[in-house]
């Protein structure tokens, strides 16, 4: 493979639990714990879980929209958690996010020529209104929009509507990395197969990489070249698309594949049901975060965190019951 586009290391995220009148810190929440990945130019790296899991975060946290505790993100050579204020904001065209909730991510005040045409003005990316007016309107026209919309406001679209011309304001600055933060969970389904065909036509027309952050196995497998899942802030296993839903090799890969559905009714699978809630609670830092859910826990799951281990060379697992060849970094 080529160089990736932006690499993600140890990526690290703990949020305080205050308590008592004083607001004392007594615990931390481990919603990102050492995360690593890369992405290539071009592709799509879905990221997988439950809710909780910490994917959002991991997003956020690349875009510095949250500030990380620890780690180091790499995009072209630039150290972005180092960065002053001032150059992250040059960086940020290259770097855009969708947001989950169309219905909360557009200003309701404002009209669609100025949601989408505000970071053409800021980034200098047109010279007057004309210009501005002309670039929004093909954008619109890009996403499957008429361009006789541009005065008018959010609460006059649908939810998929409202989704596309958010999809129009990250794409006009023509970015180079798009995270994608559950950007059709909120859309109904038939809405959903358009949104996705959507954003696939986009990566290939405009040469984008994207980061797919979604709970939905079927979406994922479909717009991904690679996944990667989540548990409990930690990456416990990554690998090509098609590979991980023929082969799963962690015990939370093959439970969340158990429950996806299958169209054909002659075709059955036992379904792995979990027991307990996702959660932090009571866990040791030291303990494979997975230990009191997984029907194949051993005792040495209680003691220590398991490596990430190389299946091969694109598939790694989190895992005790894994052999491979060495330790993986997400790549």
């Amino acid at each position: 493979m080529n160089e990736p586009l932006i690499e993600v290391t140890d990526l690290t995220k703990y949020f305080p639990v205050r308590r008592g009148l004083w607001g004392r810190v007594t615990q931390f929440v481990r919603a990102v714990d050492r995360v690593s990945f890369k992405i290539y130019p071009r592709e799509t790296l879905g990221l997988v879980g439950e809710s909780g899991c910490g994917k959002t975060t991991v997003g956020r946290s690349i875009l510095r929209l949250i500030e990380p505790n620890g780690g180091s993100v790499i995009f072209k050579g630039e150290e972005l958690l180092r960065l002053p204020a001032q150059q992250l904001r040059k960086l940020r065209a290259k770097l855009q996010m969708v947001f989950q909730d169309p219905y909360s991510a557009l200003n309701p005040r404002m009209v669609v020529l100025d949601l989408i045409g505000e970071g053409l003005e800021e980034h200098k990316l047109v010279k007057d209104q004309a210009a501005k007016r002309d670039r929004v309107a093909e954008l619109l026209e890009q996403v499957g929009l008429s361009s006789q919309l541009l005065y008018r406001y959010p609460h006059e679209f649908s939810g998929g509507q409202r989704q596309r011309i958010a999809i129009a304001r990250a794409i006009a600055l023509r970015p180079e990395l798009l995270v994608c933060d559950e950007a059709v969970s909120a859309l109904d389904v038939s809405v959903q197969a358009q949104i996705i065909n959507l954003l696939i036509e986009l990566r290939q027309k405009l040469k984008m990489a994207y980061l797919f952050i979604s709970h939905d196995l079927a979406v994922v497998q479909h717009i991904s070249q690679r996944i990667a899942v989540m548990y409990l802030g930690q990456i416990v296993e990554y690998a090509p698309s098609g590979e991980l839903f023929a082969a799963p090799r962690h015990p939370y890969t093959e439970a969340l594949l158990s429950a996806v559905p299958v169209p054909d009714p002659d075709l059955r699978k036992e379904r792995i049901v979990l027991r307990g809630e996702i959660s932090n609670t009571g866990i040791p830092e030291t303990a494979c975060r997975f230990v009191f859910r997984c029907p194949k826990a051993m005792e040495i799951c209680r003691k220590a965190d398991p490596p990430l281990v190389l299946v091969n060379p694109e598939h790694g697992v989190k895992c005790f019951l894994i052999s491979g060849s060495r330790s993986g970094d997400g790549s």
